[in-house]
C-alpha cells in the first residue's frame, strides 16, 4: 500500500460545475498523495465568470460550527492549511482564528495563505477584510498574492525596483512571512530591465507576452541582512483566452511540492525548498494550461467565439458557452499533475544581486 505525503485541510470556494477553488485544489493534492478534509467558503453552481451562478455564501457562525464539532471530533490533526476564497469579514476573521489555533497546537504546521483580495487593480472582497487578512500574514508558511494583491497588502504600488524590493521586504520583516510567491505577473518594460539577462524573455519576444514568477524566502521572517534572502524568478510565455481556477491550482502545487526540511530527491543543485516548489507549480500548471487551451481550440465554433461584451451581455449563453470551454482540463491532465508525464520545467533561478543591484 502507499504511504500518504500527509493531511491537508483545505478551506476555500467550491462549485458544483468547473474546476475553481477548491476543485481546482483538491484533486491535484490527492494525486501527489494528500489526504484533504474540505470546509466550503461558498457553494456555487459555477464560478462568477460565467455572468449567471448561484448559491449560498457561508457565515462565520456556519463555518464555526463546522470546525467546532471536528475539534470536538478530533478531527483537527492536519499537518498543512490552506485557504483561499472566503466571503466577508467576519468569515475570514473566523478562518483566521482557526489557523490561530492549529499553529498554536502544531508549531509545524505549514500554512499556506493565498490572499485572495482581487486582481487588475480592482478588490473582490469589501476593505474591511484587507486588515484582517495583514494580521493573518505572521501565521502563515508561504502566501501566493498576486501582483496586486501584495500592493494592498503592503500599501506599496510597484513600479521600479525600490519599491520592489520594499514590497518583499515588508512582506518578511513587518509581517514576517518567511515565504512569498508572487504569481502571473505582468512583464512590465522596468521589470524586464531589472532581470538578470538569463531571466528575461528571448530579445524578440513582447513584453506584453510573458509572465514573470517570483519567490523569495527568509528564515523564520526574521529582520536580517538583505543578503540572507534568496530571491529566485522565471518568465514565462502567456497563453491566450481567459482561464479561471488558475491560481486555486497554482498554490496547490506549491503547497504539495513545498518540502522545509530539505529532503526532496528530485530537487536539482540550487533550488531551495521554496523555488523547486515554486517551479514545480509554474510547470505543471503552465502544462495545464496548454492542455486547456488546445481542447478550447478544438471546440465548435460557437463555442469558442471571441469576447464581445456588448454581445454577451445581449446573448448570455454566448459567454456561458466560452467559460465552459476553457474550464481546466485536470481529468485527462492528471498524469502532468501525478509527474508521469513529460513536461517542460521552467526552472525558477537565483536573482543575483537582487537587494544590491
Amino acid at each position: 500500500m502507499a504511504k500518504g505525503k500527509g493531511r491537508i485541510l483545505s478551506i476555500q470556494s467550491h462549485v458544483a460545475y468547473g474546476y475553481v477553488g477548491g476543485k481546482a485544489a483538491v484533486f491535484p493534492l490527492q494525486c501527489l498523495g494528500y489526504d484533504v478534509d474540505v470546509v466550503n467558503t461558498v457553494n456555487f453552481s459555477n464560478h462568477s465568470g460565467y455572468g449567471r451562478f448561484g448559491g449560498p455564501r457561508a457565515t462565520a457562525a456556519e463555518l464555526e460550527q463546522i470546525i467546532g464539532v471536528m475539534e470536538q471530533n478530533g478531527l483537527l490533526q492536519q499537518d498543512r492549511l490552506l485557504t483561499g476564497y472566503i466571503p466577508g469579514a467576519e468569515a475570514t476573521a473566523a478562518v483566521t482564528t482557526l489557523a490561530k489555533k492549529l499553529r498554536e497546537q502544531n508549531p509545524k504546521l505549514i500554512y499556506l495563505l493565498d490572499p485572495v483580495l482581487g486582481d487588475s487593480g480592482r478588490l473582490y472582497v469589501a476593505p474591511e477584510v484587507v486588515p484582517i487578512y495583514q494580521a493573518a500574514l505572521p501565521l502563515a508558511t508561504i502566501i501566493t498574492p498576486n501582483w496586486f494583491e501584495v500592493e494592498v497588502l503592503t500599501g506599496i504600488k510597484m513600479s521600479d525596483a525600490a519599491s520592489l524590493r520594499h514590497a518583499l521586504q515588508t512582506l518578511h520583516e513587518t509581517y514576517r512571512v518567511p515565504n512569498v510567491v508572487i504569481s502571473s505577473i505582468p512583464l512590465k518594460p522596468w521589470l524586464t530591465k531589472l532581470l538578470p539577462p538569463n531571466l528575461r524573455p528571448p530579445a524578440d519576444a513582447a513584453d506584453a507576452d510573458y509572465l514573470a514568477c517570483i519567490a523569495s524566502s527568509r528564515a523564520n521572517g526574521e529582520s536580517s541582512a538583505v543578503d540572507s534572502t534568496a530571491v529566485y524568478a522565471k518568465t514565462f510565455p502567456c497563453l491566450p483566452g481567459y482561464f479561471s481556477g488558475v491560481g486555486d491550482l497554482f498554490s496547490a502545487l506549491v503547497l504539495a511540492h513545498f518540502d522545509e526540511t530539505g529532503e526532496s530527491e528530485s530537487r536539482a543543485k540550487g533550488e531551495s525548498p521554496l523555488s523547486y516548489a515554486a517551479s514545480q507549480a509554474v510547470s505543471k500548471t503552465h502544462a495545464i494550461l496548454t492542455l486547456t487551451h488546445e481542447a478550447a481550440l478544438e471546440l465548435p465554433e460557437d463555442e469558442r467565439q471571441a469576447t464581445d461584451e456588448e454581445l454577451d451581455a445581449r446573448e448570455p449563453m454566448r459567454k456561458i458557452k466560452r467559460m465552459r470551454g476553457r474550464e481546466l482540463r485536470l481529468i485527462q491532465g492528471q498524469d502532468i499533475i501525478r509527474g508521469t508525464q513529460p513536461i517542460e520545467y521552467r526552472q525558477l533561478e537565483r536573482w543575483g544581486g537582487f537587494w544590491t543591484a
